[in-house]
């Protein structure tokens, strides 16, 4: 069977793993790391592509991260192709470096942003790179200790991932430790890096109790949600398809439509894509996800990006879903 496209529609969730070809080695030492890190973080802030979850391995990689405008595939291509050219090139080697097709998972947020980051920054404690909590802790090649304040950088999105767990910083941290400790005794979670039914929903016997009881769930193995959230995804693909534009023609028209709204109302861009929930910034915030979504043909998962809420968020404005959303 031929391999399905890729769902790469700008502002979705991507649970991302990058594998060395035949399982190989693709970091070899510390300047290695440094290097792949580096690159992850000048892309990450030129491409207005957030991180939100990582870790480097020896043999593969995990990032959970939010596709910019230009899409995870340019993101994806610049990372591994300038990497490839240095390892290569360092370690006097020829040929691929990776598997050919880098493995990525849209996810849906609301049920899955929590346990993804939590399964990828377990990885090193897994991979047994470290041995124990304390030293996940620090770890200087995983995303965790960056959450945890051990570390600092200025690329990774620490405070959207501490907004999941606490309104004060000091709450979230604590108790965002808390979960990612209960999540070792989990093991390797094989639910969380595939798509489809049947991992989503924990395993073939919840799929046929759905059956059963006339539920017939929707699936794609590129997705990792429900039967509703891969038929809202799969949707939007085809709402693209209608709307033909290019991505920089589409990125005008959104970003004019959405400075003439805001100079109308009074109100200023930064607190629209700041999440402020004011009342009056909150109704334009509505009227703008509708219509960028019904008159522009723009994604969910793109307006939310745009609008500063989540993707659940916008589903809710336009189709009057009730999931909650964060930010």
């Amino acid at each position: 069977m031929p391999r399905q496209p890729r769902l790469d529609v700008p502002g979705t969730l991507h649970h991302v793993i990058i594998r060395g070809i035949e399982r190989r080695r693709i970091i070899d030492d510390d300047r290695d790391r440094n290097c792949f890190i580096e690159r992850v973080a000048a892309l990450s802030t030129d491409l207005e592509t957030p991180i939100y979850a990582w870790a480097l391995m020896k043999n593969h990689a995990h990032m959970l991260l939010r596709s910019g405008p230009g899409g995870l595939s340019n993101f994806m291509r610049k990372l591994l192709t300038g990497y490839a050219v240095f390892y290569n090139k360092r370690h006097e080697r020829h040929g691929h470096l990776f598997q050919n097709r880098y493995k990525s998972i849209v996810c849906e947020e609301d049920s899955y942003f929590r346990e993804l980051v939590r399964y990828i920054h377990l990885n090193p404690l897994r991979g047994n790179l470290v041995e124990q909590m304390k030293e996940l802790d620090k770890y200087e090649w995983c995303g965790h200790s960056f959450i945890m304040g051990k570390r600092g950088n200025d690329w990774q999105d620490t405070e959207y991932v501490l907004a999941w767990f606490g309104d004060s910083k000091w709450e979230a941290k604590r108790n965002y430790h808390q979960f990612v400790e209960k999540g070792v005794s989990l093991g390797r979670q094989p639910q969380l890096v595939g798509g489809g039914l049947i991992r989503s929903l924990g395993g073939w016997s919840q799929v046929k109790a759905l059956r059963r009881i006339g539920d017939r769930q929707m699936s794609d193995e590129r997705i990792l949600g429900s039967g509703e959230f891969v038929k809202q995804m799969t949707a939007e693909l085809d709402l693209m398809d209608k709307y033909r534009i290019t991505p920089q023609q589409r990125e005008e028209t959104v970003v004019n439509i959405i400075q003439t709204k805001c100079r109308d109302k009074g109100i200023s861009i930064k607190a629209l894509q700041n999440g402020s929930r004011m009342r009056n910034i909150s109704r334009v915030r509505k009227a703008l996800a509708v219509k960028l979504v019904n008159e522009i043909g723009l994604t969910l998962a793109e307006t939310a990006r745009q609008l500063g809420v989540s993707t659940s968020a916008i589903a809710k404005i336009t189709y009057g879903r009730t999931n909650k959303y964060k930010k």
